[in-house]
């Protein structure tokens, strides 16, 4: 009868988390068996559908750790992280495979493409090995290249592009599932600084095209400052958030 009550009351409490992700109180703690160290140190956050947030700070203060926490890729020592409102601790292994799968994209600093396939074929592998019709995950990679200004590079391997143009593949392919949330993880890391300046104003074109939302981690304010908000975070604790100025 408790146990009953105390799920209802759960259930009742998710209902009312309003957001694409809510976090409260996140904490996560990495054991080595010598040490431990408190990496989250209870943070909450709030992120609205259709908004694009950049979490910065300095090494080590745990922005990375923040993203692998609320986009499940990572367990939760404490608190609890809400995607559209159900908590994920509700989520078994196979859900929250499924729904990474289906609702989330991610964008890396390592573009991770496979030197042997062509733009194409590396954007339609995560529809393909999900089982989608070959000629339907074709005409979506297709579609998801031109939204990035790449479809005429579609038959080119990743050699053939510049390290620009292989971030475009890398994000046609995190957008090709249609996700509704997407997180990237020092994205334009490995760019110069035109290119960044390019992959950043691409983002949040598609940010506002798409109504998606996007949790961009990165050191670089001149990346920071595209989205409409920042989240500065220091020693796993959020230190304060504003609204960037405008170029």
């Amino acid at each position: 009868m408790a146990k009953g009550a105390s799920s209802a009351k759960g259930a009742d409490v998710s209902s009312r988390i309003e957001g694409a992700i809510v976090a409260k109180g996140v904490v996560k703690t990495y054991d080595t068996g010598k040490v431990k160290v408190e990496a989250l140190k209870g943070v909450d956050l709030s992120v609205k559908e259709g908004e694009m947030i950049a979490v910065m700070g300095p090494s080590g203060c745990g922005k990375t750790t923040l993203l692998n926490c609320i986009s499940g890729l990572d367990d939760l020592s404490g608190g609890e992280v809400f995607i559209k409102g159900k908590p994920l601790s509700q989520m078994k292994d196979r859900e929250r495979t499924r729904y990474r799968a289906e609702k989330i994209g991610f964008i890396f600093q390592a573009y991770n493409l496979l030197p042997v396939l062509t733009s194409a074929e590396n954007v339609e592998l995560p529809l393909v090995l999900a089982g989608r019709n070959p000629k339907e995950a074709r005409k979506m990679a297709l579609e998801a290249l031109r939204s990035v200004g790449l479809e005429q590079w579609s038959l080119h391997k990743p050699s053939e592009l510049s390290g620009g143009q292989q971030q475009r593949v890398t994000i046609a392919r995190s957008l090709v599932n249609k996700p509704e949330i997407v997180f990237g993880d020092e994205p334009t890391g490995n760019l110069d600084s035109e290119s960044s300046k390019d992959i950043m104003e691409l983002l949040r074109r598609l940010n506002k095209e798409n109504k998606q939302t996007f949790i961009i981690v990165t050191h670089d304010y001149t990346v920071g400052r595209v989205a409409d908000r920042i989240i500065m975070m220091k020693d796993g604790l959020i230190e304060k958030e504003f609204t960037p100025q405008p170029f």
